[in-house]
């Protein structure tokens, strides 16, 4: 980095990234973050996520995080909540089924059931 445009371009580049983590409208990827979650992978899994996102240029889904769902044993856990849609919660997610997911339930619509461990949620 040597010069003030490189600055401002690096901090347009981390302004991009961070957007995608508080768009409105869209899907909502919500990542179980505790202890338990990042001892399984949780950080490469959320990681992929935002890749992918990028990638597809995806800026409406909603990226955030929670603590420990106390499903330890599927960690990491991951809930996709799509519009019109019942919630999905997706046990032992590593990051090449986060890019499917990202593939086939938030771009086509379907859900990837050989690793959803239930639908719906009190919050939809």
């Amino acid at each position: 980095m040597k010069t003030r445009q490189d600055l401002q371009a690096l901090r347009e580049k981390a302004r991009a990234a961070l957007a995608v983590r508080d768009s409105q409208g869209g899907a909502r990827v919500v990542i179980a973050m505790g202890t338990c979650g990042i001892g399984a992978g949780a950080r490469e899994v959320l990681g992929a996520l935002l890749d992918e996102l990028s990638l597809r240029g995806l800026s409406e889904v909603t990226v955030s995080q929670t603590g420990c769902k106390g499903l330890c044993d599927q960690e990491p856990l991951v809930e996709v909540h799509m519009p019109g849609m019942p919630s999905v919660s997706y046990g032992r997610v590593t990051p090449q089924i986060m890019r499917r997911i990202v593939a086939e339930q938030i771009v086509n619509g379907q859900v990837v059931s050989e690793y959803a461990i239930a639908t719906g949620t009190e919050a939809g």
